[in-house]
């Protein structure tokens, strides 16, 4: 992306981890610093995508196949980045999107035991090449995180299980150790304000030249 000139910082975990929490509350204190901040959620985000997020996520669909799955969260995602991620940044905008194509890899991959080398040459093909400068991998105890999200109605993946979400997990943090540099985790078994004090830290020690915008008190301590 030779036009790129902002900032992609993604959200990652499993359901129930508080990942779209952290990723509302970091846009809005990148947003009231002053930046031009753009949150998106990945399916969807686009009038296309969130048609196939429908889909995706509704129960009524059991039965369809793996290979039909991962093809939809990559046709989504392409629609995202052309219609608005890609052009964000080439405005100079920080985007923060809640979940992208590491979810992919952890879901389909991971939980659903597609090959690797194939969700990864999907993942290129859906995300048209663009790559966070940052993820965030708001990791937590697979009972735990379960425990969150009871009494609302489970979606279509929510419904796979606890070992669905266990392969998940351990799929994510495969991936932060594979990817130090751009994969960061997060402990995400505390209070909301104590996660995002962590996520912070990890956003200005990875990306400094929001130091500037958040102020001294955000300045990561050496």
């Amino acid at each position: 992306m030779s036009k790129r000139r902002g900032s992609f910082i993604t959200f990652e975990g499993i359901d129930g981890s508080g990942k779209t929490t952290q990723a509302r509350r970091v846009a809005d204190l990148l947003g009231a610093a002053g930046l031009d901040v753009v949150l998106f959620r990945d399916p969807g985000g686009t009038v296309v995508g969130e048609q196939i997020r429908a889909i995706l996520l509704d129960s009524t669909y059991a039965t369809m196949s793996d290979a039909c799955e991962l093809l939809l969260y990559e046709a989504s995602r392409a629609q995202l980045v052309s219609e608005a991620i890609r052009p964000a940044l080439e405005r100079a905008s920080v985007v923060v999107c809640d979940r992208y194509f590491d979810s992919t890899y952890a879901y389909q991959h991971g939980g659903r035991g597609l090959d690797e080398d194939l969700v990864r040459r999907c993942n290129e093909l859906g995300s048209c090449g663009v790559v966070p400068d940052l993820t965030l991998v708001l990791d937590l105890d697979v009972s735990t995180a379960l425990m969150r999200t009871e009494g609302r109605d489970p979606d279509r993946l929510e419904a796979e299980g606890l070992h669905f979400q266990e392969r998940i997990r351990e799929s994510y943090l495969r991936l932060a150790k594979c990817e130090p540099a751009r994969v960061r985790v997060v402990d995400g078994d505390a209070g909301e304000d104590e996660v995002f004090s962590h996520v912070v830290t990890q956003l200005v020690e990875a990306c400094p030249q929001f130091c500037s915008a958040l102020g001294e008190d955000a300045r990561p301590s050496s």
